[in-house]
């Protein structure tokens, strides 16, 4: 370290940011404006904010627009505000560097709501971005913007449209490797890239920026420049490049040590790799050092530092000499630098990826450079193109192959969830440790090959521990985690021997729950095997995430495995049942029906079935849901959909005390009757609903009723997911948002 002083310099940066961010200091999470100005934003949430048009795009139904160097009009003040997000009513005509001044609704960027999901405000923290408008109406608009961004953006959509006109069905992919734009990249395909564990060729990185950059730098040598004219010529091509593709993290990580590396072959000096990466994350610490947090930063500076630092000593210690050893260990070694970001941010880690890094990697360059000269080329000669384009197009065909491949192997992914902070740092203090030590008995030279056995053996042992101690998960507790999915219920159950029960999952007025809610929960909890998931009925807001797994499940798009589904037993089936029947069918999931009298066991729990009854019509969908009761032990939990007053007086008789309910129809004022209250005595009641419904849920009567009854009462429009929690005795209520 003292041999590379900038290093020290960087490892001290870190050190005072993460004190300062310990301490309460807002530099690095949360908002830094002054608190006067967010309370005056809160009470008049409506207001001008005005700016400068950074980049813009179209939605479904209206524009988005990014304002840089943004000011609020704050009692005929301009405030700065930094850079801020619109969502405007209508489309309008705009350029880069276009004065814009908007009236709308301002808001804080929301943090998560559950465990496991996309933190918004954190990831837009990196750009100095802290509020949104939205319902933006346009006040004034100037007529001139930037012109040399303007022709960056013009250059982009140029080139992006030769791609689609030339590059068939892989022009997505070509347009997020070769420009960075990922608007129109299938779903399926970046969820299929990232199960196996090649996403990262999708973005613009230091494989991108070296193979370009460098291969411009010797074609331009070899055309006679010399070494001055081609370093600089390169070096002026990789910043346009690198501002016209987004400006992503890793785009500029890599632009950056482009820049030094280059400017070491100039001037004659060595490049020293882990000196430039040092001096890169200052640039972009200094510049913003909400980068601490962010994932791209983590996942692209950790891996280069796995290249860098780990690998050369693991080369030198287990001395390997094969090329394909020398990939694998390379692809191991990026793993291990990686792995507790990849864990911390996604639970989960694909373990085929190290294989199929294998063969994606040194075949990388036919796809990028295939569509680097499609582009190009497709500029002025169109049909030429399409022939270029072949080589790169194969190649991600056989990609396409190889992740469904991968998909269908049994140990494709490993999902520990989300580890401690305590064994994160466990864990690079004993692979700093090793590292050293490795590099100690490099120095004695060790030649008895009985203890270089020994020595190497123990360092494969250690490693499996340090693995072993970042996986551990000690649960000691059911757990029962109602998740905020805004207006509908998703309903986790997780037994301390493992077993798993979800009871619904579905939105009225949040998309993709199933992508952005469900599965990163279950990721993060370490659960990638669902024993049974239990539909209450079949309405939008209790089956749409359930639908949507389903639908991953067989395309083979998620490592989640689940047991069994089990669905209301009525005689009238809407269209809604039978459809996911038929999902589950398909994806191989045994399908059952539920009525009054009919017990399943999961694991030391079982759940008794209260409703619907035998040859229940299912005219009504909400009476007729299924309603049950869960124990585990001696404790007792009651869930029931969306029943209201006319079932609850059927099960009257069957009711006794329980210790958690599941508050029926989100807390409508019709259900949650005195009676049925009275009759079960709840100890914690759980709402779930959006704060923006229309319904008026939770009624203030069904409130009343509920605290008359002695019951803790949680919302999860106010507290995020909220956590009932037991050993089966005696019971605790954790809170996402802790009141």
């Amino acid at each position: 370290m003292t041999k590379r002083p900038l290093c020290l310099v960087c490892l001290f940066l870190i050190l005072f940011l993460v004190t300062g961010d310990w301490l309460g200091f807002p530099f690095v999470r949360g908002n830094p404006l002054p608190d006067h100005l967010k309370e005056w934003i809160k009470e008049h949430p409506e207001g001008v904010i005005c700016g400068e048009v950074k980049s813009f795009r179209d939605t479904e139904f209206s524009q988005t627009v990014s304002l840089k160097e943004a000011y609020l009009i704050y009692k005929s003040k301009k405030i700065p505000i930094k850079n801020i997000t619109v969502y405007l009513k209508k489309r309008e005509e705009l350029k880069p560097g276009m004065y814009l001044c908007v009236r709308g609704v301002i808001e804080e960027l929301p943090l998560p709501r559950n465990p496991g999901e996309f933190n918004e405000r954190q990831y837009y923290a990196c750009e100095h971005m802290y509020y949104s408008v939205k319902k933006g109406v346009v006040l004034k608009k100037g007529k001139e913007g930037n012109v040399y961004q303007t022709f960056l953006l013009q250059i982009r959509e140029y080139l992006n449209g030769v791609l689609e006109q030339t590059a068939g069905e892989a022009a997505p992919v070509f347009s997020a490797m070769v420009l960075g734009e990922k608007g129109e990249l299938p779903k399926e395909t970046k969820m299929r890239y990232q199960m196996a564990g090649i996403i990262h060729i999708l973005a613009i990185s230091g494989l991108h920026i070296s193979l370009l950059g460098m291969g411009f730098y010797e074609l331009l040598k070899k055309a006679g420049i010399g070494i001055w004219g081609a370093g600089f010529l390169s070096l002026i091509v990789m910043i346009f490049y690198g501002e016209m593709t987004g400006e992503s993290v890793s785009a500029m990580r890599a632009v950056s040590m482009f820049l030094i590396a280059t400017g070491a072959k100039i001037l004659g000096r060595i490049y020293d790799m882990m000196t430039a990466l040092s001096v890169s994350a200052m640039i972009l610490l200094l510049e913003s050092p909400a980068y601490l947090y962010s994932t791209g930063f983590l996942l692209s500076f950790g891996a280069v530092l796995g290249v860098g630092a780990v690998l050369p000593v693991f080369f030198k210690f287990f001395g390997v000499k094969n090329k394909i050893l020398k990939s694998l260990m390379g692809s191991v070694c990026v793993q291990l630098t990686t792995l507790p970001v990849m864990l911390w941010f996604y639970g989960e880690v694909s373990v085929i990826g190290i294989f199929l890094n294998l063969l994606v990697l040194p075949t990388v360059g036919i796809v990028l450079v295939s569509g680097v000269f499609t582009a190009l080329i497709g500029c002025v000669f169109p049909g030429l193109a399409v022939c270029i384009a072949i080589p790169g197009r194969l190649m991600l065909f056989a990609y396409d192959n190889l992740c469904r491949l991968g998909a269908s192997l049994t140990f494709s992914t490993w999902t520990p969830g989300k580890p401690e902070i305590w064994q994160v740092v466990i864990y690079y203090v004993f692979l700093f440790l090793l590292t050293e030590s490795m590099l100690f008995f490099l120095k004695k030279q060790i030649k008895n090959v009985h203890t270089l056995r020994a020595v190497k053996g123990g360092v494969l042992a250690i490693l499996t521990l340090v693995l072993f101690v970042l996986s551990r998960r000690d649960r000691q507790y059911m757990e029962i985690t109602c998740l905020d999915i805004g207006q509908g219920d998703a309903i986790a159950a997780h037994l301390p021997t493992g077993e798993v029960f979800l009871v619904d999952g579905g939105s009225s007025n949040k998309k993709n729950i199933g992508q952005y809610q469900l599965l990163p929960f279950l990721k993060n909890q370490g659960i990638s095997y669902v024993n049974a998931v239990f539909i209450s009925h079949t309405d939008e807001d209790h089956i749409s995430g359930v639908r949507e797994i389903l639908e991953y499940m067989e395309k083979g798009l998620i490592s989640l495995k689940i047991g069994n589904l089990i669905l209301p037993g009525i005689s009238e089936k809407p269209e809604a049942w039978k459809e996911l029947k038929c999902l589950a069918e398909k994806a191989g999931i045994q399908v059952y029906t539920a009525n009054e009298g009919d017990a399943f066991r999961i694991g030391e729990g079982e759940i008794s079935v209260l409703s619907p009854e035998k040859g229940a019509l299912g005219e009504n969908v909400n009476e007729d849901a299924v309603v049950f009761l869960f124990s585990y032990k001696d404790f007792h939990g009651l869930f029931t959909g969306d029943i209201g007053e006319e079932t609850e007086k059927k099960l009257l008789p069957v009711l006794s005390d329980v210790d958690f309910l599941k508050v029926g129809h989100h807390g409508s004022g019709y259900s949650s009757s005195q009676a049925f209250l009275d009759k079960i005595k709840p100890e914690v009641s759980i709402i779930s609903c959006s704060k923006s419904n229309t319904y008026g849920h939770p009624s203030p009567e069904t409130i009343k009723r509920l605290e008359k009854s002695g019951s803790r009462v949680e919302y999860t429009m106010k507290s995020g997911a909220v956590t009932v929690f037991t050993d089966g005795k005696n019971m605790g209520v954790r809170c996402f948002f802790p009141s």
